[in-house]
């Protein structure tokens, strides 16, 4: 008996297994059950923002709909408006349980020098949706209309001071420069703007800026509340139903310009085949549902899904286009 269980012993031993930096281990035949062990949904940026809405919108539909079955909580890490946290990322190279969510910022904090990290430090996994800027002052605010601010700056571009959740020089700030270019305002690198880490909501809320620009889902509940009131989104079309298919596009208050904030995942750097698979098939299962399409009309957000090899190509024809912007603004790294 004593002879049969080492003789077993041995054996096991000798078994080649693979074992993976998350815990799971594979054996040889390549027969993984990933996952194993709960996922790091990560928001780069601080509660209530797009970000952090659109993981945590992720995480609930993919548990509800039983597309994944382990836990995915939601954790938050904010920092120069997402850099920070691709700086992080860089230590967990071939990682397969940490996901994240991104959009423009992590084209832009590389073209303007914020970071040396861009998207080719990540693995993309998937586009999702095309969200549209929004611009928001105060339920008392002077302003009603997007013209009014653009008539103001025009006068004093120190006149009005913007804020928004990203750093200087990335998708809050940039979006609402490229709409005042659009409308002839000058000396756009004299416009004061604020980047706050958490919602700036309540700055404007506060009086501390007198314009959000944000995204038009992040606000959206402050707008039907009544204490915020929405001067124009960038879509080249109404969005929403109610009282958010009312918000005017820019194009209709006589500004010729559109900016969508598309939003997807991505992985660590070098994120592991199997991993990269796994995701493109659920993310790809998951913009099919109806518990995913109702959050999107929901949000109104319009469905931008691309797969991971149309995602990388879609990045890289993107990022000419921010340069061609950041430099009109005086904003691309040399």
């Amino acid at each position: 008996m004593k002879k049969t269980f080492l003789t077993l012993l041995m054996i096991t031993l000798m078994v080649p297994t693979v074992l993976f930096a998350n815990g799971s281990d594979e054996q040889q035949n390549g027969d993984v059950k990933y996952p194993k062990g709960n996922f790091d949904m990560v928001a780069p940026s601080g509660a209530g923002g797009g970000w952090d809405l659109t993981m945590r919108t992720v995480a609930k539909t993919l548990g509800d709909t039983g597309l994944v079955s382990v836990s995915m909580p939601v954790r938050n890490a904010p920092g120069a408006g997402g850099a920070v946290h691709l700086g992080t990322l860089q230590a967990k190279k071939g990682d397969a349980k940490t996901i994240t969510v991104y959009s423009p910022p992590i084209i832009f904090f590389n073209l303007n020098g914020t970071s040396k990290y861009g998207f080719r430090d990540a693995t993309p996994l998937a586009r999702l949706i095309a969200d549209y800027a929004a611009f928001v002052v105060n339920a008392d605010s002077p302003y009603n209309s997007i013209q009014d601010v653009m008539d103001a700056l025009k006068k004093d571009p120190k006149s009005v001071k913007i804020g928004g959740t990203s750093s200087v020089g990335s998708m809050d700030h940039v979006q609402f420069l490229i709409v005042a270019k659009a409308a002839g305002v000058k000396n756009l690198d004299k416009i004061d703007y604020i980047a706050f880490d958490d919602d700036g909501a309540t700055q404007v809320l506060g009086g501390h800026i007198d314009l959000f620009s944000t995204s038009l889902a992040d606000v959206m509940g402050l707008v039907q509340s009544g204490d915020l009131k929405c001067l124009a989104q960038t879509a080249d079309h109404r969005i929403g139903e109610g009282l958010q298919h009312e918000i005017p596009t820019c194009q209709e208050e006589g500004i010729d310009v559109t900016f969508a904030n598309w939003r997807g995942l991505f992985g660590a750097p070098d994120m592991p085949e199997y991993a990269v698979s796994y995701w493109r098939e659920k993310l790809a299962a998951m913009t099919k549902t109806d518990e995913w399409k109702t959050y999107e009309k929901k949000y109104g957000w319009d469905d931008a899904y691309l797969d991971a090899p149309e995602f990388t190509t879609f990045l890289e024809k993107t990022e000419i286009s921010y340069k061609d912007i950041l430099a009109d603004i005086g904003m691309l790294k040399k």
